[in-house]
C-alpha cells in the first residue's frame, strides 16, 4: 500500500466511523421527529372524537343506571344519550383507520354496544354487569390515550402527557361515582357492591388529583385547576362524597345514602364541564410541545449534518497538507530507490542467473545516517543485500540440482534403454523357456519401473517427459499402457471406454500419472486383492477412478495428501518426503494437464483416487458410436492379451506361422476401422513400452509371408520383439527390404510346443474371450 493511500486511509477510517455514527444518529432523530409528528396528527384527528366518545359513554352509563333504578324521566334522557353515543362512535370509526395503532380494541368493544343496550332495556341480568361494559369501553379509550399519545420515548413529553392521562382517569372515577349515585334512584338505597364501587372510585380520584395531577401541572394549568377545585360546585361534590362515606345507613338489603345526594346531579353537571375544559387544554399543550419537539429534532439533525460536514472538511485539509509534506521529504529517497530497484537489482539478478560474478560496489551501501530518511535508505540497502544473497544461493542451488538431475537422468536413461533392448533380445532367443520367460517378464517390469523413476526425477526438476506419440490413443489402450508400467500389473482390473481417445500430446503424461497412482494402489493394498481402474465420461471431461482395498486412512491424512496433489512444494519439502515423491509427481502432471486428482476413502475401506481429465484432451474414436458400453478388461499376460482390434492388426501384419491361434474358433470378431492404434505386445507376451524418441512410421510392408527359422534350429520359431515405437505394431523384419522368399515347410511340432509353453496364458485368453462373447449383443 502506498504511503499516500495509507495516510488517506488513516483519515478515511475515522471519517467513515464518524459519518456512520452521524447517519445513525440523524436517522434516529428523524424517525423520532416523524413519529412525533404522526402522533400529533393522529391526536388532532382522533383525539377529539375519542374524548367525545368517552364523555358520551359516561353519560349513557349514568342514564342507563337511572333507568334501571326507575328514576322519573330517565327513558327520555337515555334516548338522547344513546343518540349522542352513536354519533360519536360513527365519527370515531370513520377516522380510526390506521391498523398500526391500538384503535381496533375500542372498535371491537363498540360492536357489543347493541347487545348490552338490549339487556338494559329488558333488565336482563344484574345492573352491575351491564354498567361494567360501559366502564370497560371507557377504560379502553383511556388506554388508547396512554399508549398512543404518551410519547414514552421522549422524557420531556412523557412528563408533560402524564397529567393528561391522569386527568382522564380521575374524570372517569368521578363519572363512576355519578353512575353509582344514579343507580340509587328514588329509593336512595345502594347495594353493597354499588357502595364499594363508590368508595373505590372516590379514593382513586382523590389519589390521582393529589399525587399525579397537581404536582405535574404547569403554572397556568395549576391556577385553572385551583379555580375549579375552589368553586361551589366542587365543594358541593366534596360535601356529598363525605356525607355518603360518613352519613350512610346500613339496612338489611344495602346502604341508604343521605338526603344531600339530591344536589349531586346539578353540581356534577357544572364542574364536569370545567374539568373537560382543563383536559382539552392539557391535551393541546402536549400536542404543542410535541410539534415543537419534532421541529427541534429536525433542527438538531441539520446542525449535526452541518457540523459533521465541517469536521470532514477540516480532516480533508489536514490530510492533504500532511500528505504533501511527507511525500515531499520522501521524493528524493524514492528516486534513489527506484534506480536501484529498476536498473541495478534486475541487472544483478540476471548476472547471477547466468552464473557471473557481481561487483559489491554496484549495490547500495549502508550509510549509517540517524534521521528518518537515512534509516529508510539503510533498511532498503540491507533488504537489497539480503535479496541478492538469496538469489545467489537459489541460483547456485538450481544450477547444481539441474546438472545433477540431468546427469543422473542421462546416464540412467541410457542404461535403461540398453537393458530394455537386451531384454527383448533375450526374449527372442530364449522365449521358448517358460521359466526363463517369467524371469524376463519380471526383469522387464523392474526396468520399466526404473524408467518411471527417472521420469519422476525429470518432472520434479522442472523438465518434461518426451512424448513420442503422434496419433490419438483409445482410453482402453491408455489404461492398458498405464497398467503395464506397474510391477504387479496382474492384479489390475480395467473398465475402459472404446469410443473415446486422448490427444497424442497428453498420452505420455496421462499414462505416467495413472501409472504412479496404480503403483501406489498395488503397493499399499493386500497382495491378493484387486485394484480396479475404470474410466467414464462426465460433464467436465473424463473421470478415471482407481480403487484399492488397502488399509484405512484418516480424514486428516487424506487432507494432507490432497494438499500435496494440489500444490507443488519447494525442494526442501521434497527432500523431507523423499519416500513419498509419487504424489508430488502426480500433482505436477495434473497441473500441466489441467486435471484434478483427489484421494478419498472407498466403499471397501481402502483408497479411491479420482482423476478428472478436461474435455480439451479428449477426441472421439473413429468408427465407435459415442456413449457405448464400457468393457471390462482384466489384464492377462498372454501373447494376445486382449482380443480386440490390436490383436487383429498384429495377426494380420506378423508372420502367420509365428502367431499362436486361439483354440476357440467361435471367439469374437475384433472391431475394425479404429484409427488410434493400441499398445502392442512383444512376441514373448509383454506389453510393448514406449521409447523416448519417436521414429518415423515405416512404409507398408508387402503382403508376402516372411520366412521363418529353419527346422534345424534348436528353438521353435518365434517372431522377434516389435520395435518400441508407440502407435505401431510392425516388427523389425517388416521394416527392412525383403528378398524374394521361398516357402519353407512349417514345422509341425512348433504349435504343440507353443501351446504347452503358454497353457496358462491361453486359459486367461479364453476367459477374456468368454467375457467379450457375453458382452456382445
Amino acid at each position: 500500500m502506498r504511503l499516500r493511500t495509507l495516510l488517506i486511509w488513516l483519515a478515511v477510517v475515522p471519517t467513515v466511523a464518524m459519518g456512520t455514527q452521524v447517519t445513525l444518529t440523524a436517522d434516529r432523530l428523524l424517525e423520532q421527529s416523524a413519529r412525533l409528528r404522526a402522533d400529533v396528527e393522529a391526536a388532532e384527528r382522533i383525539g377529539a372524537p375519542l374524548y367525545t366518545l368517552m364523555v358520551d359513554m359516561q353519560a349513557e352509563r349514568t342514564a342507563t343506571a337511572a333507568q334501571w333504578a326507575g328514576t322519573e324521566g330517565a327513558e327520555g334522557e337515555l334516548r338522547v344519550r344513546r343518540a349522542a353515543t352513536d354519533s360519536a362512535a360513527a365519527e370515531f370509526g370513520r377516522l380510526a383507520d390506521d391498523p398500526s395503532r391500538s384503535f381496533a380494541e375500542v372498535t371491537r368493544q363498540l360492536e357489543k354496544l347493541a347487545a348490552h343496550r338490549q339487556r338494559a332495556d329488558t333488565r336482563s341480568g344484574a345492573a352491575d354487569s351491564t354498567l361494567a361494559y360501559y366502564s370497560e369501553v371507557i377504560g379502553k379509550v383511556i388506554q388508547v390515550y396512554q399508549q398512543e399519545f404518551s410519547h414514552a420515548e421522549d422524557a420531556e413529553l412523557a412528563q408533560a402527557s402524564r397529567p393528561v392521562v391522569s386527568m382522564l382517569q380521575a374524570t372517569e372515577m368521578v363519572a363512576r361515582e355519578d353512575t353509582v349515585l344514579a343507580l340509587a334512584g328514588p329509593s336512595g338505597e345502594l347495594g353493597f357492591v354499588g357502595y364499594d364501587q363508590f368508595v373505590s372510585s372516590l379514593g382513586a380520584q382523590r389519589y390521582l388529583h393529589e399525587a399525579l395531577i397537581v404536582p405535574h401541572l404547569a403554572e397556568g394549568d395549576e391556577r385553572f385547576y385551583e379555580r375549579v377545585v375552589g368553586s361551589a360546585d366542587w365543594q358541593t361534590k366534596t360535601r356529598i362524597e363525605n356525607a355518603v362515606l360518613s352519613g350512610h345507613q346500613d339496612t338489611v338489603s344495602g346502604i341508604r345514602v343521605p338526603a344531600e345526594v339530591g344536589d349531586w346531579k346539578s353540581a356534577h353537571a357544572n364542574f364536569s364541564v370545567q374539568m373537560t375544559t382543563l383536559n382539552i387544554d392539557l391535551a393541546r399543550s402536549v400536542l404543542t410541545r410535541g410539534e415543537a419537539k419534532a421541529a427541534q429534532l429536525q433542527t438538531e439533525v441539520a446542525w449535526l449534518i452541518a457540523g459533521s460536514g465541517g469536521g470532514l472538511l477540516a480532516v480533508v485539509i489536514v490530510v492533504v497538507l500532511t500528505t504533501r509534506s511527507v511525500l515531499r521529504r520522501l521524493r528524493e529517497l524514492h528516486e534513489r530507490t527506484v534506480t536501484v530497484a529498476e536498473e541495478t537489482l534486475p541487472d544483478v539478478v540476471a548476472r547471477l542467473q547466468r552464473g557471473q560474478t557481481v561487483d559489491p560496489e554496484a549495490l547500495p551501501a549502508v550509510s549509517g545516517d540517524r534521521d528518518e530518511v537515512g534509516r529508510i535508505s539503510d533498511a532498503f540497502a540491507r533488504a537489497v543485500a539480503v535479496s541478492v544473497d538469496g538469489h545467489r544461493r537459489l541460483a547456485a542451488e538450481r544450477h547444481g540440482f539441474g546438472l545433477f538431475a540431468s546427469g543422473i537422468a542421462s546416464r540412467t536413461g541410457n542404461l535403461v534403454s540398453r537393458q530394455l533392448s537386451l531384454t527383448e533380445d533375450i526374449q527372442d532367443t530364449f522365449g521358448h523357456d517358460e521359466a526363463l520367460l517369467a524371469q524376463l517378464m519380471r526383469s522387464d517390469q523392474l526396468t520399466v519401473g526404473m524408467r518411471r523413476q527417472i521420469e519422476n526425477l525429470l518432472i520434479l526438476a522442472g523438465g518434461e517427459v518426451p512424448d513420442p506419440h503422434t496419433e490419438p490413443m483409445r482410453v482402453a489402450d491408455l489404461l492398458r499402457e498405464a497398467a503395464a508400467e506397474v510391477e504387479d500389473f496382474r492384479r489390475i482390473e480395467r473398465q475402459a471406454l472404446d469410443e473415446t481417445s486422448v490427444e497424442p500430446s497428453a498420452v505420455s503424461r496421462i499414462s505416467h500419472l495413472l501409472a504412479e497412482l496404480l503403483d501406489n494402489a498395488t503397493r499399499f493394498s493386500p497382495p491378493k486383492s484387486k485394484v480396479v481402474i475404470r474410466a467414464e465420461l462426465v460433464a467436465d471431461g473424463l473421470t478415471v477412478e482407481i480403487e484399492d482395498r488397502g488399509p484405512r486412512v484418516s480424514p486428516e491424512r487424506y487432507e494432507e495428501m490432497n494438499g500435496r496433489l494440489h500444490q507443488a512444494p519447494p525442494y526442501s519439502v521434497l527432500a523431507q518426503n523423499a519416500h513419498r515423491l509419487g504424489l508430488f509427481v502426480v500433482g505436477h502432471l495434473a497441473d500441466q494437464l489441467g486435471a484434478t486428482v483427489t484421494l478419498r476413502r472407498s466403499v471397501y475401506g481402502g483408497t479411491c483416487a479420482v482423476v478428472v481429465l478436461p474435455a480439451e484432451l479428449l477426441l472421439p474414436t473413429a468408427g465407435e458410436a459415442p456413449g457405448g458400453p464400457a468393457r471390462r478388461e482384466p489384464v492377462v499376460p498372454a501373447p494376445a492379451a486382449e482380443p480386440d482390434s490390436a490383436a487383429a492388426e498384429s495377426a494380420a501384419d506378423a508372420p502367420a506361422a509365428d502367431v499362436p491361434v486361439p483354440s476357440d474358433p467361435g471367439g469374437p470378431v475384433p472391431a475394425e476401422g479404429r484409427e488410434p492404434g493400441p499398445v502392442v505386445h512383444t512376441s514373448a507376451g509383454l506389453p510393448s513400452r514406449r521409447t523416448k524418441t519417436p521414429r518415423p512410421a515405416p512404409a507398408a510392408a508387402p503382403a508376402a509371408v516372411p520366412a521363418v527359422r529353419p527346422a534345424a534350429a534348436a528353438a521353435p520359431a518365434r517372431p522377434a520383439l516389435p520395435e518400441r515405437v508407440p502407435q505401431t505394431h510392425l516388427a523389425d523384419q517388416l521394416r527392412a527390404p525383403h528378398a524374394p522368399e521361398t516357402r519353407v515347410p512349417q514345422d509341425t511340432a512348433t504349435p504343440e510346443e507353443v501351446a504347452d509353453a503358454w497353457a496358462d496364458y491361453e486359459q486367461g485368453t479364453q476367459t477374456v474371450e468368454e467375457e467379450l462373447r457375453r458382452d456382445q449383443p
